[in-house]
């Protein structure tokens, strides 16, 4: 599932462990790596089974798949409000990024869920990740973390995000994403 624990046991090591995708960078590959695939029987009574699955809908994504995007711009708490959200759309389509956001704004339905990175939404690794108002809580950290460049604009210079961030930029996002979107569009027309 979704839980980020740290697993103590008393006697015993953990019998478990699971690692969601993207958060390790991929090894190279090596033909000579053998694993062994250990089939386990599980004798479970149904009986037992409290549960039942009635449906399975799958949420249907517009635009790039977050997983699978080299570029990625999101935003957080910080865009104030639902109608500043073109101001991050606009930057990530200048870009051809893949919108993304922290779970504030998916808490307040400013955005769908697919658009979540974090602990409880997408695990992303992106060649380039731009945090627009987010202030960097480990939730969120946990699932861009492996981004191969990150770029922070936030008003808060103490904002976690910043101490990851291999570009921080201290200031009003309102003034600083039009700006940086005015200068990539001019340099992007010289390209």
């Amino acid at each position: 599932g979704n839980i980020m624990a740290s697993i103590l046991s008393r006697y015993t090591r953990p019998q478990m462990a699971t690692v969601r995708p993207n958060v390790m960078k991929r090894m190279p590959l090596d033909p000579s790596r053998r694993g062994e695939v250990v089939r386990v029987e599980a004798n479970i009574n149904p009986r037992i089974i409290r549960a039942k699955i009635v449906d399975v809908v799958r949420e249907v994504s517009e635009g790039v798949n977050l997983e699978e995007a080299d570029i990625i711009v999101s935003c957080g708490r910080g865009i104030g409000k639902p109608e500043n959200i073109p101001l991050v759309e606009s930057l990530a389509k200048t870009l051809n990024a893949a919108l993304g956001c922290s779970r504030p704004v998916v808490d307040e339905n400013w955005l769908p869920h697919m658009h979540q990175v974090g602990q409880t939404g997408k695990t992303v690794a992106p060649k380039l990740y731009i945090a627009v108002g987010i202030s960097g809580m480990i939730q969120h950290l946990v699932g861009m973390q492996t981004s191969d460049i990150i770029v922070a604009i936030n008003k808060d210079p103490e904002a976690p995000i910043l101490k990851i961030a291999n570009y921080g930029v201290v200031g009003d996002l309102f003034k600083i994403v039009p700006e940086l979107e005015k200068e990539l569009r001019r340099g992007l027309q010289g390209a």
